[in-house]
């Protein structure tokens, strides 16, 4: 058994695990030899390395070690503490695992959730804020929201009934589908933004696609350690 450990160097007593960062994993030789692939970082990070791993059609199981500031696929999971998942894989134990699925839009790849309505507005600031003490932790985030309430009080109704916006979180999908919020993607949705070079929020990141149409459709699962 080999593990894979993306962004940060790792040891523990008993397991071979081998540390590379993110950029180096669409290079890297005989990439099916490792079982399990630890991922440091959040949201973003998890989506960059599945978009690579589905590039490469290689199936590792996940493990999760959040250290970004929302993690939403570590909480939607409960994903257990690193230390822990370590103890259980030196003791050649087969921990539990979930499935997550995936989606694409257009080349892209997004786990939870994608749009350009007020997560993205929101997105920005809060990175146009990531400096000093308000590098780390939730308070630019905080204060994000803070500022753009009465843009988003005002705002939502109206892209909510625009057919070139929307919004797609997949942990309400009790909602299903509310003018263009989506709740679940189960099959293609095709959007027309008007215009090309378009930023959309993806799991956190923001991304420029060039054309001005997209297509959105679940394109598989990966298998988390939980």
């Amino acid at each position: 058994m080999r593990i894979l450990s993306i962004n940060k160097t790792l040891q523990y007593d008993g397991l071979s695990i081998i540390t590379i960062q993110e950029s180096e994993l669409v290079t890297l030789p005989k990439i099916e030899e490792y079982t399990y692939i630890i991922i440091n970082g959040g949201d973003g990070t998890i989506r960059r390395v599945i978009k690579i791993l589905h590039t490469l059609k290689h199936t590792a199981t996940i493990i999760l070690n959040p250290t970004g500031s929302f993690n939403v696929i570590a909480k939607l999971h409960r994903v257990p503490k690193l230390n822990r998942v370590l103890h259980a894989l030196s003791q050649d134990k087969t921990p539990q695992t979930t499935q997550q699925s995936y989606y694409s839009l257009n080349d892209e790849v997004f786990l939870f959730s994608a749009g350009n309505m007020g997560d993205l507005q929101h997105i920005f600031l809060a990175e146009t804020l990531r400096f000093g003490i308000l590098k780390n932790g939730m308070t630019k985030y905080v204060l994000a929201v803070l500022f753009l309430l009465p843009v988003h009080l005002i705002m939502t109704p109206f892209m909510l009934l625009s057919k070139r916006k929307f919004f797609i979180f997949t942990p309400a999908g009790f909602i299903g589908k509310f003018g263009s919020f989506y709740g679940r993607v189960t099959e293609t949705i095709e959007i027309d933004l008007d215009n090309g070079y378009n930023h959309i929020e993806l799991d956190g990141d923001v991304v420029t696609i060039k054309e001005s149409t997209l297509s959105i459709k679940p394109l598989g699962s990966i298998e988390i350690l939980s």
